[in-house]
């Protein structure tokens, strides 16, 4: 029975989380095979372009990580006003972030895109898109804040419900605007930004409707927003503070693989874009289980069951690798058919063959080791040993090495990229050595 009730609660947090995860990918996946049909330059500039959004994306889901780290456990203890407070408290940092994120891309477009290609047409398009998409940055922020820390009061249905009519309305948008249908003009690059500007939107708007209207239990009050709680501000930056900066590095890291196979050329830049829309609608599963790791371990921790969070964690590492060599299979089990549907040829497609096989079992890798880091050891508050093993597994590792290999040894593209994502394979011993010294069995509440 046990067992039964587990499975039960794992199913019903995994499914609309995995769902929504596919449905933000699909998002993504529009667009790199709607602008992948105009050409490589364009794919090119939107995907470099899309980095700024990446780091953005990477501190917000930092700021609700560490939130959900106090949430989660004072869900445990069904204290609603301490939640608020801690909402309050991640709602103003997404804010303030994203509007300085918005106007840095503002006013610097085409020098943001020079840190990621050496190619003008590439930057020149990239521009076009930073120009508009930057205005989604503040809009993104609010709704994601506030969908991400109400799953872990077991609310996850409506990031599903907001997240599909937001797919719905950007492939539509995305279709008219990049092509010309319907009488509008052939608008591009830039007809995907507005398509994503209009879909943000409508996210926004279901959002506080659901928040002002149905959510009764745990509300965003603009009290706790403007004036807060010092005891529980330094709490939330003693456990927030290390997974901000620890998806700071990462996001940076990733932008810093970006930057490097951005000056291997243009090809070199097209196929990773593809190979990372596919490596995340492989893993939308593994993600989903690694916030429902957080949530479940969370709670049990925040209800003095230290032996239940104990026996999940087992259960949820299992997952973790089970869905792993799922993910990893299927990215090649698709390879083929992937660069058969896309039309590339030449040397994007040789590029693609390699960076697929690559990413399949980096898959693997990066299965177990979100599970474990996002969701096992950020539950208890150890949120310092993350931030220290990515720091060194891919400044000190992985992106030291590509680095290297591009500029110094000048080695083939598909060497620096086998370089570049190495690092999920040297984080996994340390981080099953930590998970099971059990250091993250510590209740945080007060």
């Amino acid at each position: 029975m046990k067992d039964r009730e587990f499975y039960r609660k794992v199913i019903s947090l995994v499914i609309p989380m995995a769902l929504q995860n596919l449905i933000n990918v699909g998002v993504m996946a529009a667009d790199v095979i709607m602008l992948g049909r105009v050409g490589e330059t364009v794919l090119s500039g939107a995907s470099l372009g899309g980095q700024v959004f990446f780091i953005l994306n990477l501190i917000l889901f930092g700021t609700t990580s560490g939130a959900c780290v106090l949430i989660a456990q004072y869900w445990g203890k069904k204290d609603t006003v301490t939640i608020e407070k801690i909402i309050g408290i991640a709602m103003r940092i997404a804010v303030l972030v994203s509007l300085l994120f918005t106007v840095v891309t503002l006013i610097i477009p085409e020098p943001i895109m020079h840190i990621f290609s050496n190619e003008p047409e590439v930057i020149h398009e990239g521009a076009k898109y930073l120009r508009i998409i930057a205005l989604t940055y503040p809009v993104v922020a609010v709704t994601m804040v506030y969908l991400n820390l109400i799953r872990s009061i077991e609310r996850v249905v409506i990031s599903t419900v907001i997240y599909a009519s937001s797919l719905l309305l950007n492939v539509v948008a995305n279709a008219i605007l990049i092509f010309g249908l319907l009488g509008f003009p052939a608008m591009g690059i830039q007809g995907a930004a507005i398509g994503t500007l209009c879909a943000r939107l409508l996210e926004l708007a279901i959002m506080v409707f659901y928040a002002l209207k149905i959510n009764r239990e745990v509300q965003v009050r603009f009290t706790y927003i403007w004036k807060q709680d010092p005891i529980l501000r330094k709490d939330f930056f003693k456990y927030s503070g290390p997974v901000i900066m620890n998806e700071m590095i990462w996001g940076l890291g990733y932008s810093a693989n970006a930057a490097i196979i951005g000056h291997l050329g243009s090809s070199a830049v097209a196929a990773n874009s593809v190979v990372q829309v596919t490596r995340q609608l492989s893993m939308v599963v593994v993600f989903g289980i690694g916030n429902a790791t957080a949530i479940m371990l969370g709670k049990a921790i925040g209800e003095k069951k230290e032996a239940v969070a104990e026996e999940y964690g087992k259960r949820f590492v299992r997952l973790a690798l089970l869905f792993g060599l799922i993910g990893g299979g299927l990215i090649l089990l698709a390879r083929p058919y992937i660069i058969m549907g896309l039309h590339f040829t030449g040397q994007t497609a040789d590029y693609m063959r390699t960076f697929l096989f690559v990413m399949s079992y980096y898959a693997v890798g990066q299965a177990v080791n979100t599970v474990i880091i996002v969701g096992i050891l950020r539950s208890g508050g150890d949120t310092r040993f993350g931030l220290i093993l990515d720091a060194c597994s891919m400044w000190g590792g992985s992106i030291l090495l590509g680095f290297l290999a591009a500029f110094v040894f000048h080695l083939p593209v598909k060497v620096v990229y086998l370089f570049l994502l190495s690092d999920e394979l040297i984080k996994i011993p340390f981080s099953l050595m930590r998970y099971r010294s059990k250091k993250w069995l510590t209740n945080i509440t007060r």
